[in-house]
């Protein structure tokens, strides 16, 4: 057997299964996940800040339509 069917390296390459950890923030339907250390908790008041945003932002496109 002559060494230009074995390659380069003149060593085959290993074939075989590689396990790939499946990473819950690489997902493909996660759209702009970010990963945060275990234990940290999101502040409500980010809840309650966009709920008013969303609210005035409702109440101020409404009023554009005349009754």
């Amino acid at each position: 057997m002559s060494t230009a069917s074995q390659g380069a390296g003149g060593a085959r390459p290993a074939t075989g299964k590689i396990t790939v950890p499946i990473d819950p923030a690489r997902r493909p339907d996660v759209l702009l996940r970010r990963r945060m250390p275990d234990g940290h908790r999101m502040s409500p008041w980010w809840m309650i800040g966009s709920f008013l945003v969303i609210s005035v932002g409702v109440i101020g496109l409404l009023n554009l339509f005349p009754f």
